[in-house]
């Protein structure tokens, strides 16, 4: 049995959505938490001494909520694993990781372009303690459809991608290639591009493998929205880097709040059929 020992929180804090729970906005660092939970309406923080605070609140749009909350995961599938397997112990079912990526296709996706992704490369071993190599790590495809539908709401249909991404324990030895191995590892994430693959990462595979284990979807097309027994997850990446080649900060900070946008109205779009009423004016643009 999992017990929230990292996260000072109970499952009433993620109660919500009429018995689904609060959507559970995942960035890597507690800045961009602070980013997301900045757009809440009836925002509080419950805050942590390793800085996994738990910011909740509601999206409002059109007339409609949606109840949300926001965590910071730290950098890494270890990390991430860590605070999403608490969140899932404390009723969450609904998670969006909000990270940034690096593309692995420099001739079509730039710095400030954002990525869907439908999968994820596990090339990292945390997710190994849980399923072998051979199960894939794919997002769930309401969260892909209602993210695709927001980017095209929103006006970002030409600077979003959807498709696979990469995700990797180390940094350095990666994406950036280092150390004896720097060779092989240059070539890999060359292959990597070959194959099509969008952008490279360090944290869906191991939320998807989590998400399936723990509440894999089996029900028809017909009855795939949210729901408190399936667990539901996907991610918003901005691409901050072309191969060893940084984005000015300006350009980070824009391209993070593009993803942050999409994020929030992704979560709308999630819940769209399934949206309480409200008198409250939008907050989610």
């Amino acid at each position: 049995m999992t017990v929230a020992h990292h996260l000072d929180a109970g499952p009433e804090l993620l109660a919500g959505n009429d018995g689904v729970g609060r959507v559970v906005l995942l960035p890597g660092s507690p800045s961009r938490a602070e980013r997301i939970a900045a757009r809440f309406d009836d925002r509080k923080v419950h805050r942590n001494p390793r800085r996994h605070d738990v910011h909740t609140g509601r999206l409002t749009h059109d007339g409609r909520t949606v109840d949300v909350a926001t965590v910071a995961t730290g950098m890494g599938c270890p990390s991430l694993g860590i605070i999403v397997s608490e969140l899932l112990a404390l009723g969450a079912r609904c998670l969006l990781r909000v990270g940034t990526a690096g593309s692995l296709q420099p001739d079509e996706i730039g710095v400030g372009a954002l990525v869907i992704p439908t999968g994820a490369v596990r090339d990292e071993g945390t997710s190994d303690a849980l399923v072998p190599r051979d199960v894939p790590a794919v997002a769930h495809p309401a969260w892909v459809s209602a993210l695709s539908r927001a980017a095209t709401d929103l006006g970002y249909a030409d600077r979003c991608y959807r498709g696979l991404v990469h995700a990797k324990d180390t940094f350095y030895g990666r994406e950036v290639p280092t150390g004896p191995l720097a060779e092989a590892s240059a070539a890999y994430m060359t292959m990597l591009s070959r194959a099509g693959v969008l952008a490279t990462e360090m944290e869906s595979s191991h939320l998807y493998v989590l998400a399936q284990t723990h509440g894999a979807d089996r029900r028809p097309l017909s009855r795939q929205g949210p729901h408190p027994a399936v667990v539901m997850a996907g991610t918003v990446l901005a691409v901050i880097g072309v191969g060893e080649q940084w984005g000015s900060p300006e350009q980070a900070a824009e391209a993070e709040d593009a993803a942050i946008t999409l994020a929030l109205r992704g979560c709308l779009e999630l819940f769209a059929g399934q949206l309480r009423a409200t008198g409250s004016s939008s907050r989610a643009r």
